[in-house]
């Protein structure tokens, strides 16, 4: 049996799921080595578990979302079969609904097909983006204040002292992140970053203040929020109404050239099968327009009986 070499560590783990397996009937042959659960005659197996349910879930609890995973299985495939057991799959209406989720179904893997042929060419690269940037720079303005600033979060009031400290002695951030700080890389990856004021230390308001009186390079005074010890410091801020760094929107406006490539490709793509089935003389419109009078509409009267009226 392949296995990917990235499932590793996850099959690894998988041996200590013993007892999982143990309430599969072991006199099947077969069926029962890799099996999670059975439900009439369809098997769940550890394998079909894994590649359906997301790698961060896995990484964060195995057994825990494969006991999961299992029982919603098991549920589902008990409606599955109640539903044909009562014979509602052979109904017409839940026929119609069945072909309709098919159709759409091939629609979406052709779309797909499609896409991921020109996912190169469609992708967009750093130098449009910088180019679309400079080229519509006026519809880039900040709506509002943006502030750069580091928050500090300690366990206790002499960490958060000894930190605040370190930083007014000139000692580097990442330095003082790294001794004092209850989560480092966060203090470190949010202090990289501009933050719109209205969203600056979320969830702090004290701190939110701070940042909206104190000047650069201040360092406010420690608050207990908690049960945690918080301080920050303001390193710059960007005014209202002045454009953001291209860095801030790299990303934004590749996403979006990316999209809008998918889109005109798509929708060229469907241009040219209509033309070319209508050149096959594959595709016709009738007018459906009804032949009908309606009947709410009055009639003029015609000659003849306008005459016979005299």
């Amino acid at each position: 049996m392949f296995i990917d070499i990235r499932r590793i560590p996850i099959f690894l783990f998988l041996f200590a799921l013993g007892y999982l397996l143990t309430t599969c009937d072991q006199s099947m042959q077969g069926n029962t080595e890799n099996s999670l659960a059975r439900v009439g005659n369809e098997y769940l197996t550890i394998d079909q578990a894994v590649d359906d349910i997301p790698d961060h879930v896995l990484a964060e609890d195995s057994v825990n979302a494969l006991m999961q995973y299992r029982d919603s299985w098991v549920r589902q495939q008990l409606l599955l079969q109640e539903a044909k057991r009562l014979g509602l799959h052979q109904k017409q209406e839940i026929q119609k609904k069945i072909e309709q989720a098919r159709d759409e179904v091939l629609r979406q893997a052709l779309k797909d097909y499609v896409l991921t042929n020109a996912e190169k060419e469609l992708t967009a690269t750093d130098e449009q983006a910088r180019s679309y940037y400079q080229k519509n720079k006026d519809q880039f303005v900040l709506e509002e204040d943006f502030v750069q600033y580091r928050h500090m979060r300690t366990k206790t009031l002499a960490e958060a002292r000894n930190a605040r400290q370190d930083l007014l002695g000139g000692v580097p951030w990442a330095e003082v992140a790294q001794e004092y700080a209850i989560d480092p890389s966060r203090a470190l990856s949010e202090a990289e970053q501009y933050w719109p004021i209205s969203m600056a230390a979320q969830g702090i308001d004290i701190m939110n203040r701070y940042l909206n009186v104190i000047g650069q390079s201040e360092i406010s005074p420690i608050q207990r929020v908690n049960g945690v010890y918080h301080f920050v410091q303001l390193m710059d801020t960007k005014a209202e109404g002045n454009h953001p760094d291209l860095n801030w929107l790299t990303e934004q406006i590749k996403d979006w050239l990316t999209l809008n490539n998918r889109q005109r490709n798509l929708s060229s793509f469907i241009k040219n099968l209509y033309l070319k089935a209508e050149s096959n003389n594959e595709v016709e419109t009738f007018n459906v327009l009804s032949s009908k009078s309606n009947q709410n509409t009055t009639v003029q009267d015609t000659l003849e009986n306008t005459l016979s009226n005299e």
